[in-house]
């Protein structure tokens, strides 16, 4: 990655990051979701910046619903830099709105719109006019649904001109932007591109694009490939998970690192594809990529994975051969060597199973950190891989009498078990192969010399440290520390990479206490941080319930662990014996329910208005019109169904596409984020045998500001929770049709 020093100074035709940070300053002031107050003066605040750059910006502006049910108005900010050509244009992207209702959103992606205005100002600083088009799409809405991307694809006459996209963004507030691809073919044309504009800094890897679909969520990119079949690709970083989405998300903690890491992927990507034919970067070949040390991306086609795997299969029964004929193996030794390895990986894969289950029910309040990475989650990740260690040094001592030749079978075995089975199922992961010619390499050396040199070895285990040592990281990082199972089972694989090196110390057993001993220093320093403080606030949530139905009113929190500042409204934090049937409805990111429920004083609310407009029957299909209107000030309307077939549903025009009707959650119909407190007009089709019920949730994130209620800001030690609707006074409603 690179290192960030002050740049402030810089040619007007480099990229800043300084420049790029008050950019980033300007656009995180304040949370700014869709519609909240801050989010208009973020869509001025990015257009004043493009127009004094010289461009004509425009807004497109529209409701969709995307693939989520989720409906809301989007503003997109556009402008273009003409090309000299009519060829296909390049489209650089990343939204301005934050997640609501929260986030400050500055590196989310507040780093991305920087990171484009200012590449965008030192390009245009050149004086060089592209050859293609360059449109610049800041779009809205992403956090909803994707649902400005949506509206640009479906709907703007710009969409069927692009080429190619460049999406910028982030899961967090640190850490090195990763490259992740995305197409509908073969990546083949597009890694030939991406080598070729010599980015100097790239972070990417064939297996990541596997890892992020994993993730529980999309980019706009995904809607320009579904959608527009538009190649494209995906620049995130993704550390510092635990400022995700919440009130931490905000300039001071941008890792400037980070932010310098996304300008050094577009500045010469910016130079490189306004230049290049982007008409011609569909391909049917897919190749295998990774990123390595002086080498930067090294890629090769799928075709060579059968053939490099057969190679290193043969290679390594052409050394049983010779390790046999030369006296050095023998099967007893061999059979041996099986042992350490199974114990080595049951113990430390049951280990990190485990682990995360085990710190949620030592620090029951890690549960409240939804994304299930805890602000100490790097100390655990080093803590549990030094664990690992000490178990493989451990183990692999009380075998110290069979020599390193008859260890490195198994090891180099299941290895290839592993590189055949991702050759058959995750093509992209196969460059695992690449440290296993590494290990066989050791292994001839050992076969042939007694005492073989440690730089020797040592250089060829550099490929396995380059290519896997990363990984122990990154997947509970990406995946949160439920994915510490991943470190563990990595760090016993590192170590069989490793074993011909490990296997000349006379003193595996020090190494395995040192091991220990910074497990349990790196434990108790996990510790010692694992309390809640103005450092690392713990996320915490409250809700104030109304029922129109029987009228009756509850505080409700989705708190596992309450805080002195919610518990008083709940009684004392004890757990009721029932919970509300919200419970089971209201929209959230984990799919997370109320814990607590406590009875609440009535207020005097105003109810939506329901007008029903239309009840009719024609040929044996119902059709039903509504219109909700909000009789107080609103921030979202949720409206879920019974258990019924629906066959088709518009909402404000806007037509439900037919796999999320047939494929609805907990029969949620849709989720209305409002803005200016606008209705919501439904449109529904039946069968007239059906009989629908229709339960309303009419949320404003007004509670602690709403002059009926007197609870209180938050602690300095307390954040709201994310990915819940929080601070909220909900409105529950039901409408039968009979």
């Amino acid at each position: 990655m690179p290192n960030y020093t002050g740049d402030a100074a810089l040619a007007q035709t480099e990229f800043s990051v300084d420049r790029a940070l008050s950019h980033v300053k300007n656009i995180s002031k304040e949370p700014h979701g869709v519609g909240f107050a801050g989010h208009k003066r973020a869509m001025s605040y990015v257009i004043g910046a493009l127009n004094k750059m010289g461009l004509q910006t425009t807004t497109q502006e529209g409701y969709t619903a995307g693939d989520w049910g989720n409906l809301s108005k989007a503003t997109n900010i556009i402008a273009k830099i003409k090309g000299t050509s009519s060829g296909k244009a390049l489209v650089l992207m990343s939204h301005y709105d934050s997640s609501p209702h929260s986030s400050y959103g500055a590196s989310d992606a507040g780093s991305g719109v920087a990171t484009i205005l200012e590449s965008v100002r030192a390009f245009l600083a050149k004086d060089q006019q592209p050859k293609n088009d360059i449109i610049i799409l800041i779009s809205d809405a992403e956090e909803l649904g994707l649902n400005g991307a949506d509206l640009f694809v479906k709907q703007h006459p710009w969409a069927k001109d692009v080429g190619l996209v460049l999406n910028f963004e982030a899961r967090g507030s640190g850490g090195p932007s990763y490259m992740l691809i995305e197409t509908n073919r073969g990546n083949g044309k597009l890694i030939e591109e991406f080598t070729k504009a010599v980015p100097q800094y790239p972070v990417a890897n064939s297996l990541a694009y596997s890892i992020y679909k994993m993730l529980p969520n999309d980019t706009d990119l995904t809607v320009f490939r579904e959608d527009g079949d538009i190649e494209g690709f995906n620049f995130a970083f993704i550390d510092d998970h635990y400022d995700y989405h919440t009130a931490l998300d905000t300039y001071e903690r941008l890792d400037r690192n980070s932010l310098a890491h996304q300008g050094s992927y577009l500045m010469p990507l910016l130079m490189h594809f306004g230049n290049t034919d982007l008409t011609n970067l569909k391909s049917l070949n897919d190749y295998v990529y990774f990123s390595i040390p002086l080498f930067k991306l090294v890629s090769y086609p799928f075709e060579w994975i059968w053939p490099m795997f057969a190679l290193a299969v043969i290679a390594f029964v052409a050394l049983l051969v010779l390790g046999f004929k030369k006296g050095v193996l023998d099967a007893k030794s061999i059979a041996k060597g099986f042992l350490p390895m199974l114990i080595v990986l049951l113990v430390n894969g049951t280990f990190g199973y485990l682990s995360w289950t085990a710190l949620k029910w030592w620090y029951p309040w890690y549960q409240d950190m939804l994304h299930g990475f805890t602000y100490n989650g790097h100390t655990y990740i080093f803590a549990f891989a030094m664990f690992a260690l000490a178990v493989c040094f451990f183990v692999y001592n009380r075998f110290k009498k069979t020599t390193t030749p008859n260890l490195l079978i198994a090891p180099t075995l299941i290895w290839l078990v592993i590189c055949g089975l991702v050759a058959h199922y995750l093509g992209g992961a196969s460059f695992f192969i690449i440290p296993v010619f590494g290990v066989l390499a050791a292994l001839l050396v050992t076969i042939n010399q007694k005492n073989p040199s440690p730089f020797l070895l040592l250089f060829l285990g550099l490929p396995a440290i380059f290519i896997c040592a990363p990984l122990i990281k990154m997947f509970p990082v990406g995946l949160g520390l439920k994915m510490m199972v991943a470190a563990t089972i990595f760090t016993s694989l590192l170590y069989f990479l490793l074993l011909p090196l490990f296997g000349l110390s006379k003193h595996k057993l020090r190494f395995a206490v040192l091991s220990l001993f910074l497990y349990i220093v790196f434990s108790i320093g996990a510790h010692l941080n694992s309390d809640y403080s103005e450092e690392r606030p713990k996320p915490s949530s409250l809700l104030y319930v109304y029922n129109a139905d029987n009228d009756s009113a509850q505080w409700a929190t989705y708190d596992n662990v309450l805080v002195e500042w919610n518990s008083q409204y709940l009684s004392g934090g004890k757990k009721p014996e029932a919970k509300t049937e919200s419970n089971k409805t209201i929209s959230s990111k984990y799919s997370t329910g109320f814990t607590f429920v406590a009875d609440a004083p009535k207020k005097q609310l105003n109810h939506p208005d329901v007008s029903i407009t239309r009840d009719t029957t024609i040929n044996e299909v119902r059709a039903i019109s509504l219109c909700i209107a909000p009789e107080r000030n609103i921030n979202r309307l949720e409206v879920f169904s019974n258990d019924v077939v629906i066959k088709k549903a518009s909402v404000n025009g806007i037509a439900l596409s037919d796999s999320f009707l047939k494929n609805r959650r907990y029969g949620k119909l849709i989720t209305h984020y409002v803005t200016d407190n606008h209705y919501t007009e439904i449109e529904l089709e039946i069968d007239k045998n059906e009989k629908l019920e229709l339960t309303l949730y009419e949320a404003s994130n007004d509670l602690l500001s709403n002059s009926q209620f007197s609870v209180p800001e938050r602690p300095g030690n307390s954040i709201p929770m994310p990915f819940v609707l929080n601070d909220a006074i909900l409105i529950t409603k039901t409408i039968q049709f009979e």
